[in-house]
């Protein structure tokens, strides 16, 4: 009776539905526990993975510093031992040492300066004079890595009397390709020094041995190193006189008609014809002025021209035997075209000579205009007259010469498929006016 009563019924009911309630909050309890357990498993394996990582860069660090330390306790030993090899040892010795110090002198400019205290470059130098290609050429290579970035080193290989070791000029023809290279590259880095001008200059057989070498069938490299020589010999004025006494100036003319070689051969004649020692052996050089204005010619070479320019200009100044072969070589057409085509440099350097040419010229018609008849009262209509006539004349001249020249210009733009560009530029320009 009483399990049947609603008050029963309504408690079976109630006691029924918390029991599921708390069931089904055990369950989300019990899943967000293991989610969280999920969470931190994986948390932990990432941990432990980082860790290892850690555990191998520290080894990988600790590896590194301990072949270091090697590496540094063992150079001064083999140090040591290939300098005693060098000055005590025989000649396969020698040569292993040499290896050596080559290896060790391209490390750091430390070590390059810690062998030169040694004393191992007297050494090398005087195994330039051996007659066994394969050292000569060991001891190039360890003076050219010994010379890198040391002034002092490089002072020391021409106290050491270098350039009496040099191969003479009868013997470079037998020279392979990679002994003249790192001969020629030996020398282009000695050659920086400032204060190697009177070793340099008054040396016999340097420059001989450049010029053989750039007259020889060595390779580019070789002759672009030796043109770096003579370049920075070049800047000093106290080797232009050597230099002109050596016969370099007609090499260079050679081989600044030449597109591979010529910028390095004109930069060098250009610091030499400032001296006037330079421009006089220049002006002796049957090849001079020609050569100079058939580089004006070469469009493909802008810093060519400018350079061309430049030794026309000093050649031009104050010369008027110069200038008569220029205006005989029919240089004033190349001008105007430079003075059109040219870079910004060469424009004003073509239209400085331009205009130089035009004074003179003007001089000339002013002195030799005609016969004089009779004296011409200025201020007179007769003197007037003459004047008006003269600047008509002058106008005509000019205007003459310069349709010519577009003319001909026009005619090699046209035959170089840039007719349409050069149309362009000319009507652009002509509403300036022209030097000449």
């Amino acid at each position: 009776m009483l399990q049947s009563s609603p008050w029963f019924l309504s408690y079976t009911t109630k006691l029924l539905f918390f029991a599921r309630i708390r069931r089904l909050l055990q369950k989300k309890a019990s899943g967000k526990c293991c989610g969280a357990s999920d969470r931190f498993d994986k948390f932990r394996i990432e941990e432990v993975e980082m860790e290892k990582e850690d555990e191998k860069k520290e080894e990988t660090k600790t590896a590194g510093m301990e072949e270091r330390k090697t590496k540094e306790t063992a150079s001064p030993f083999m140090l040591q031992r290939s300098v005693k090899q060098l000055h005590f040892g025989s000649w396969e010795e020698k040569e292993i040492a040499v290896k050596e110090i080559r290896r060790l002198a391209g490390e750091d400019l430390r070590m390059r300066k810690s062998l030169a205290a040694l004393g191992v470059i007297p050494s090398l130098v005087s195994m330039l004079g051996s007659e066994a290609s394969d050292r000569r050429r060991l001891a190039v290579q360890a003076l050219i890595e010994l010379a890198n970035g040391t002034y002092t080193n490089k002072a020391l290989m021409v106290e050491a009397g270098i350039f009496s070791k040099l191969p003479k000029c009868d013997v470079i023809d037998a020279l392979d390709e990679l002994e003249k290279r790192d001969f020629a590259v030996l020398m282009l880095s000695i050659s920086v020094l400032a204060n190697t001008q009177l070793h340099i200059a008054s040396s016999e057989i340097l420059l001989p041995f450049i010029i053989r070498i750039l007259v020889s069938d060595a390779s580019m490299e070789a002759k672009e190193a030796c043109l770096g020589t003579i370049y920075n010999l070049s800047t000093m004025l106290e080797s232009i006189g050597p230099l002109v006494s050596s016969g370099v100036v007609h090499t260079l003319l050679v081989l600044s008609s030449e597109k591979e070689t010529s910028e390095k051969a004109l930069a060098a004649l250009g610091n030499m014809v400032v001296p006037v020692v330079g421009k006089k052996a220049m002006e002796n050089e049957p090849m001079v002025p020609g050569t100079f204005i058939e580089i004006l010619t070469w469009e493909d070479k802008p810093k060519c021209q400018e350079l061309a320019a430049y030794i026309l200009m000093i050649l031009a100044h104050q010369s008027s035997a110069q200038r008569e072969k220029m205006s005989q070589l029919r240089i004033v057409p190349v001008l105007l075209e430079v003075a059109l085509l040219g870079s910004s440099l060469a424009q004003k350097r073509a239209l400085k000579l331009l205009q130089w040419f035009k004074d003179e010229r003007q001089s000339k018609i002013g002195a030799h205009s005609g016969p004089q008849t009779g004296r011409v009262i200025v201020g007179s209509p007769v003197s007037q007259r003459v004047t008006n006539e003269g600047k008509r004349m002058m106008k005509n001249m000019v205007r003459q010469s310069l349709n010519k020249n577009m003319e001909l210009i026009t005619r090699r733009a046209n035959a170089a498929g840039e007719s349409s560009n050069l149309k362009a530029l000319v009507i652009s320009s002509s509403s300036k006016s022209l030097p000449y």
